[in-house]
C-alpha cells in the first residue's frame, strides 16, 4: 500500500508534507496577512493598526507578534529565504559573470512569480506607494543587494569589495529595480529584464 504521508501535491516541490501543526501555522500566517492587506487597501497603511489586523484575522494581539514582529514585516517579508538559499546552491559552477546574472535573475523571477504572496499585485501596489513601506522595502532590498554580492564574490573568486564588482552589482541591481517599480510581477515578463541585461553587457549601445 502506498504510504500518502510524503507524497507530494500536484505541481509541488517533491518531499514530505508538512504535518498538521504547521499547516496550521502557515494557515495563520496566511491569514494574517490577508486581514493585513485587505485593511491596508480599504484604510491605508498608516491608519490601519496591530489590534485591527488582529481582530480581523482572528487571532489575539499576543499571537500577532508569534508570527510578525510588526505591522510593516507582515507585508514586506515574502518567507521566501529558504528557497532562494537552495536556489542558489543548485547555481552550475562556471559561468561567467553575465550568465551568472542571468540565471539568478531567472530563477529569483520564477520563484517569486510562483509564490501567490511574493507576487500578489496589491502588495506591490502598496509597497511601492506607501512612503514608509517604500523605505523599508529599500533596506529589504539593500539586504538582498548585499548577500547577492556576496554570493557573487564567492562564485567568481573575488573580493566582496572589489570596486568593479561593486560597480556591476550596482549596475545590474540599479535597473533592474527601475524595471521592476514600472508595474507588478505579473504584468512584467521576465524577457523584460534579460534584454536590458543584454544592453548591459553590450556596452548600452543606442539606435
Amino acid at each position: 500500500m502506498t504510504d500518502n504521508s510524503t507524497a507530494a501535491a500536484p505541481g509541488s516541490t517533491p518531499g514530505p508534507r508538512p504535518g498538521l501543526r504547521e499547516r496550521q501555522k502557515a494557515q495563520t500566517r496566511a491569514d494574517i496577512r490577508a486581514a493585513a492587506l485587505a485593511l491596508f487597501t480599504e484604510h491605508g497603511y498608516e491608519a490601519t493598526t496591530v489590534a485591527q489586523i488582529a481582530d480581523a484575522a482572528n487571532v489575539s494581539h499576543t499571537t500577532f507578534f508569534r508570527y510578525f514582529q510588526s505591522k510593516e514585516q507582515v507585508i514586506t517579508n515574502d518567507d521566501l529565504d529558504e528557497q532562494r538559499e537552495a536556489m542558489l546552491s543548485g547555481i552550475p559552477r562556471g559561468l561567467g559573470h553575465f550568465d551568472l546574472i542571468r540565471e539568478l535573475i531567472t530563477q529569483m523571477y520564477q520563484l517569486a512569480l510562483d509564490d501567490p504572496w511574493a507576487s500578489d499585485p496589491e502588495r506591490y501596489r502598496i509597497l511601492h506607494t506607501e512612503p514608509a513601506l517604500r523605505a523599508v522595502y529599500q533596506l529589504e532590498s539593500d539586504r538582498v543587494i548585499s548577500e547577492a554580492t556576496e554570493f557573487l564574490a564567492d562564485y567568481l573568486g573575488v573580493d566582496p569589495k572589489n570596486p568593479r564588482l561593486q560597480v556591476f552589482v550596482a549596475a545590474v541591481s540599479g535597473v533592474m529595480f527601475h524595471l521592476s517599480d514600472d508595474g507588478d510581477l505579473n504584468q512584467i515578463p521576465l524577457e523584460r529584464f534579460l534584454d536590458a541585461l543584454d544592453m548591459m553587457e553590450a556596452g548600452f549601445p543606442l539606435p
